[in-house]
């Protein structure tokens, strides 16, 4: 292994590992800390954890056994990745978990660059743009767990951590000024070009932390960027849809599945064992036809949920829901999963007992097909962060896999 990477949830874990392997790299995905030792085949691991939206002692502790993990089996640069909308909140996950990993590492400062051109994602001024809107006036200022209500990036980090917090902008990088000397340091990128000067330019004293695309580059400046694609398993060919995501995408997703497939939705108000069994019962009836489950919801009704339970309770009532579904649909011959949302996707990996996957093709960019389970009778999941791919991404994904 050369290079380690840590990821605070799932589906951006996928994301991470699907724009790596573009470089002809061998990436190995462990879905949780690692219950073995690295038998040496890779030369990227990448650990996922579920800690975005843990409290920060728990978030570190899960970062630092992570990245020792790494180290001791041969890293020899660590990665940060964390959403490319800089999920978090005033509290953390994301300097916290940065100034452990300075320390752990030796290292002196953090670089902070969550920009991701090809999906919309950039960062000019210290300013985090999706598409042509600020953080703060997109979708994601109603985020149900984390909302982003401030786009200056400086501001957002600087009540996370105990270190100084400057920028290191587009216009100082271009005009060739010395990078800064704050601890931690926020990094514009518009273009992919310019992950590509940040990636040439940063010391190698500095901890590297960002969205996926930021890793793209690392691979060919570490020299470790081959061609030793493996085919993909092949699964049972029947398939499920579950969605827990509310983000705008996947809500415009969910009714382009909803107006011409069979779906169920379940509410977390009434989410009792009777409303369980009826979802199951519901499921059981619909023979080999691929179906969606989904608890994606307008903001507005995601709110009254909270109100209600408290955003703690409804989100686990959820992940605990569609886990069950996950294992009942595997019971019933499923083999292919498509999941929407980062809790979703780790409820589900948990449930069906994927600790580790390979990774296969794209769908789109940032969500790749993976594979887990036994080797006689795999599993294919497309993890997806609820803000990424088309309308149509479901169906999309599923013909990617057909194609493979």
């Amino acid at each position: 292994m050369r290079l380690g990477c840590i990821a605070d949830d799932f589906t951006g874990a996928t994301d991470l590992a699907g724009l790596l392997r573009r470089s002809g790299a061998n990436v190995r995905l462990h879905l949780g800390h690692p219950s073995t030792d690295a038998d040496g085949s890779a030369d990227i691991e990448i650990i996922a954890l579920k800690c975005r939206t843990e409290p920060v002692i728990v978030a570190v502790s899960a970062c630092e056994k992570a990245a020792q993990w790494l180290m001791e089996h041969g890293a020899e640069k660590l990665y940060w990745k964390y959403c490319s909308t800089f999920d978090s909140t005033c509290l953390g996950n994301i300097g916290p978990v940065a100034e452990a990993l300075i320390e752990l590492t030796g290292q002196k400062q953090a670089v902070y660059c969550p920009a991701f051109p090809e999906n919309g994602r950039s960062v000019f001024m210290g300013h985090l743009f999706v598409g042509n809107e600020l953080l703060s006036e997109s979708s994601l200022k109603d985020h149900p767990l984390t909302p982003m209500t401030d786009s200056n990036l400086v501001r957002v980090l600087e009540p996370q951590v105990q270190g100084s917090v400057g920028l290191w902008s587009r216009i100082d990088q271009q005009t060739a000024k010395p990078f800064p000397t704050t601890t931690h340091v926020i990094a514009d990128a518009v273009e992919f070009s310019d992950l590509e000067h940040l990636i040439k330019q940063i010391p190698d004293s500095v901890l590297l932390t960002g969205g996926s695309a930021l890793a793209m580059p690392i691979p060919d400046s570490m020299g470790i960027s081959k061609s030793r694609k493996a085919p993909n398993p092949i699964t049972r060919s029947r398939a499920i849809i579950l969605s827990g995501s509310c983000s705008e995408m996947t809500r415009k997703q969910v009714n382009e599945w909803t107006s011409k497939y069979p779906s169920y939705k379940l509410n977390p108000l009434e989410l009792d064992p009777q409303a369980l069994t009826q979802c199951l019962t519901w499921f059981a009836n619909q023979g080999q036809s691929t179906c969606l489950i989904y608890a994606t919801d307008s903001p507005e009704s995601v709110k009254t949920s909270q109100k209600v339970l408290g955003v703690a309770e409804a989100g686990e009532r959820i992940e605990a829901a569609m886990g069950f579904v996950a294992q009942t649909a595997y019971a019933h011959g499923v083999r292919q999963f498509v999941v929407a949302g980062g809790e979703t996707s780790g409820a589900v990996t948990q449930a069906l007992g994927i600790k580790e996957v390979v990774v296969g093709d794209e769908i789109c960019p940032g969500v790749p097909w993976v594979y887990g389970g036994p080797s006689d009778d795999p599993i294919a999941l497309a993890l997806k962060s609820g803000n990424f791919g088309s309308n149509k991404f479901f169906t999309d994904a599923l013909e990617v896999l057909l194609q493979s």
